[in-house]
């Protein structure tokens, strides 16, 4: 009699512990993954208004007041940007700076806002298979 008093006992615990410690590592999964989402949801609008804001730069569309929100924006960027966004942006500055207020070499200009962007999706995505290459901007005239 006893010894069906201390299994049950024991059997109670184990129950007990294992949906305590079932319910932890759920919430400590679930509370992981809803971050995760919250900050990839934050990049992706934040690498959005870099990505309008590299129109600045481009044909038709260039802008000094673009340029300037987007180095407003590329400041910002050191707190949320991955290592290779930050890199792929602090190569456009330098491209811009070395063109000393003239336009840049076309080429040199389309890698540097391409692997921007590509920088980006590989943020989000995590992997991808398309090149700087790949983006195209296009001038919409009237």
């Amino acid at each position: 009699m006893a010894l069906d008093y201390q299994s049950i006992l024991l059997t109670s615990f184990l129950a007990l512990t294992s949906a305590i410690i079932g319910g932890f590592i759920s919430y400590y999964f679930t509370s992981k993954s809803k971050k995760l989402e919250a900050v990839l949801k934050f990049r992706e609008e934040k690498y959005s208004n870099l990505l309008i804001l590299l129109q600045g730069f481009v044909g038709n569309t260039t802008s000094s007041e673009m340029k300037k929100k987007f180095f407003e924006e590329q400041y910002k960027s050191w707190i949320y940007g991955s290592d290779e966004v930050v890199t792929a942006l602090n190569n456009l500055v330098d491209l811009v700076i070395k063109s000393q207020g003239k336009d840049p070499n076309t080429e040199e200009g389309r890698k540097a806002v391409g692997n921007i962007v590509l920088a980006m999706r590989k943020d989000l995505l995590g992997k991808t298979t398309l090149s700087y290459n790949d983006f195209r901007y296009t001038d919409v005239l009237k």
